[in-house]
């Protein structure tokens, strides 16, 4: 399972700054998830081959009052909930009373930690990290989160102890098609399991909360293997009081990490909440292949199926790509189709793509909708080839490619998805430059500099 990370440390250190750069996401409310509060968040880092979760957390004082109280409490949850902490000081400050405090906190935890010295750009290392020797919590490392300085270095001694691996690693050591059933409480997940593999494997009962862990389900469909992972309900609740559910969150992300398509169920009688549309975008965010189950679909009035429909695609537009499935978990109605769509969507995810093939699509989209102009110079893409799968990546080649806009990256993103039937799976494109063949060599000249020399040479400077 990924290890798991929380950041700590008093307001204002730069907590959510390093969570960003350790996510690598530009806004540290990645995962608003269900029965946590706002300032208890999480998110997948990924550094010199190593996968971990993260945890930001609020700022952590002596005596809070007012909101600081929730907030208190739910960073002490992330430091019971991680494997090891990064204690986060504001090295402009030096050491403070607060950061004698929260050190004492984590310290009592026995949780192993690594001090991060923030805001240290500018200062000598020994010099940044001198006062906080004194905490006595291992050697400091100073870093600039806002600079994304000293963060790798960071990353490397917090998980000095977990062994790099590839990507495919885990693929390649379960043949079986790995499918992770999330949502809500008492949406149906156990009961959508028990369907599928013909027995009543899980426990299904009508009360929120039934299941408090992440269960493994082996099973064979249509002469393929699955490994279905059934999880814990993420509610949303300010306060999570049963110490064994407050884990729930964290062993769903890992399950979803470990999966290779995420089963999503929503219930039909029911809105699409803010939480549900954070946990499917933590999802997508993952870049795990999605297929959506709206259960308890025989439940509905034919009179309301429509506008249901209208909220699906007005709350969750930004997973177009993922097919959406009504069905009844306890009737059977429409699931024999929606695992079709899994074993279609992990075939998109995993699908190799010939760069000859990706170039001639390039093309042609190039051909109906060119490139912009950046500066008053055109984008020029010259060929692309396949970057990774699960989910697939394409990385574009060109002349100022990386200056290419967000609204041309999700152009591209969709015409490859019709012509190689990316069906359920995100599909991220990346733009690279080629580099100046001429780069770093500033005594010679380009060869449209030489023609020009030899023209002022024959004929003069006009």
């Amino acid at each position: 399972m990924l290890p798991v990370i929380a950041l700590v440390g008093r307001p204002n250190v730069g907590k959510s700054t390093l969570f960003n750069v350790m996510t690598g996401t530009r806004d540290a409310l990645v995962a608003d998830v269900p029965g946590v509060t706002r300032d208890r968040k999480y998110g997948y880092g990924r550094a010199a081959g190593r996968r971990f979760i993260v945890i930001d957390t609020g700022g952590l004082i002596e005596s809070p009052r007012g909101i600081e109280q929730p907030m208190a409490t739910q960073t002490l949850r992330a430091i019971e909930e991680a494997e090891r902490v990064v204690f986060v000081v504001d090295g402009r400050d030096g050491l403070t009373p607060t950061d004698r405090f929260v050190a004492g906190v984590i310290r009592r935890s026995g949780k192993p930690v690594v001090v991060a010295v923030n805001k240290s750009e500018g200062r000598e290392g020994e010099a940044a990290v001198a006062d906080f020797h004194e905490l006595g919590l291992g050697e400091p490392r100073p870093v600039a989160a806002a600079h994304s300085q000293g963060v790798g270095d960071l990353i490397e001694a917090v998980l000095a102890d977990v062994e790099p691996e590839p990507e495919e690693a885990a693929a390649e050591a379960d043949r079986s098609l790995r499918v992770c059933v999330v949502g809500r409480p008492n949406v149906g997940k156990s009961t959508l399991i028990n369907r599928l593999v013909g027995e009543e494997r899980l426990i299904a009962y009508d009360e929120p909360g039934t299941t408090r862990d992440t269960i493994l389900v082996p099973f064979e469909r249509d002469g393929r293997r699955f490994t279905l992972f059934d999880t814990a309900g993420v509610r949303r609740r300010a306060r999570v009081e049963d110490p064994v559910e407050k884990f729930s969150v964290i062993k769903t992300l890992q399950a979803v990490d470990a999966a290779n398509v995420v089963i999503g169920v929503l219930d039909a009688r029911e809105t699409v909440a803010e939480q549900d549309a954070t946990l499917l975008g933590l999802v997508a965010d993952r870049g795990r292949a999605l297929v959506i189950a709206v259960n308890k679909w025989d439940h509905v009035a034919s009179e309301q199926r429509a506008e249901i429909r209208a909220g699906l695609e007005q709350r969750l537009h930004f997973l177009d790509y993922a097919p959406v499935h009504f069905i009844s978990a306890l009737h059977g109605s429409g699931v024999g189709e929606l695992m079709e769509s899994v074993g279609r969507a992990y075939d998109a995810a995993m699908r190799d793509m010939p760069t000859p093939e990706l170039t001639r699509v390039l093309e042609g989209a190039m051909e109906q909708h060119q490139p912009p102009l950046v500066r008053g110079r055109r984008v020029k893409l010259r060929y692309a080839h396949q970057g990774g799968r699960n989910p697939p990546v394409i990385v574009v080649h060109g002349t100022q490619a990386e200056r290419a806009p967000e609204d041309y990256r999700r152009y591209l993103a969709n015409c490859f998805r019709k012509a190689f039937d990316l069906y359920g799976t995100p599909v991220r494109v990346e733009f690279r430059s080629e580099d100046n063949p001429f780069a770093g060599r500033r005594n010679e000249l380009t060869p449209r500099q030489r023609r020009k020399r030899k023209r002022v040479q024959r004929h003069g400077r006009r």
